[in-house]
Order: C-alpha cells, then sequence, then structure tokens
C-alpha cells in the first residue's frame, strides 16, 4: 500500500527518532534509561536496555530502509511502544528521575500521553493500519 509525501517524512523522522533512541540506549544514555527498567522485571536492568536499544535500532533502520515490508514494520514498532510502557507507567509510579527534564511527577504524567501517539504515529506513518484493516 502506497504511502503519501507526509507520511514518508513522519516515517523518516519517527526511524530517525528511534535509531538515535537505540544507539543512545547502548552508550551515552545506559544509565538513564535503566530507571524506566521495572524492578519486577527478572533480569538484568542494563540488560533489558541494551536488549531494547538493540531491538530499536533495528527497528528504527527498518522504518528507514525496509520500504517492502512498511507495513509490517510500523504494526512491530507499535507493539514495541505497547511493550515498553509499563517501564514508562512504573518510573511515574516509582518517582525515578531521568534525562534531567523528568525530574517531577507531572514531567513523567506528561510523558506518558506520548505513548499512544507514538503507536499512532508508527501505525499511520506505515500505512500499517489500513494494510491491516484491508486485510480483513
Amino acid at each position: 500500500m502506497k504511502t503519501t509525501l507526509l507520511q514518508n517524512i513522519f516515517r523518516i523522522l519517527l526511524g530517525s527518532f528511534i535509531l538515535y533512541a537505540g544507539i543512545s540506549h547502548i552508550t551515552f544514555n545506559r544509565i538513564e534509561f535503566q530507571a524506566q527498567v521495572p524492578d519486577w522485571v527478572p533480569i538484568g536492568k542494563d540488560l533489558v536496555v541494551i536488549l531494547s536499544g538493540i531491538v530499536e535500532i533495528i527497528l528504527g533502520l527498518a522504518m528507514l530502509f525496509w520500504r517492502k515490508e512498511r507495513a509490517k514494520v510500523g504494526l512491530v514498532l507499535a507493539l514495541f511502544f505497547v511493550l515498553i510502557f509499563p517501564g514508562n507507567i512504573s518510573q511515574y509510579i516509582n518517582h525515578k528521575d531521568a534525562f534531567g527534564a523528568l525530574d517531577s511527577d507531572q514531567a513523567r504524567l506528561i510523558r506518558l500521553f506520548f505513548q499512544p501517539v507514538l503507536i499512532a504515529w508508527s501505525l499511520w506513518s506505515t500505512n500499517a493500519w489500513k494494510s491491516w484493516r484491508k486485510k480483513d
């Protein structure tokens, strides 16, 4: 299913953002991202951050370059955003600061409302929603 120029621009922006986030997970923001890993996760926080960073790098590159499977990549990225949402909730509930900007309950709460935006962005910019609905 063909995407519009606007969708492609937003797909490239999101892919670049996710690629950057993934690189920052495994390099300069590793400690900051550990604040988002809930205490109930049964493996080490650093390993979770590294693995999620690797996934983000793969998804970011796929968003940027895997044109043939664009809708599937958008769906997988949306699912990824759903799966990491408990970490954002945990960070809010446990009052954990990160990144300098997430230093208050208000800032952490506002951040929670951006997760649905990211989900919608990944589905819209790749035509994943239309592609999935068309198969019904």
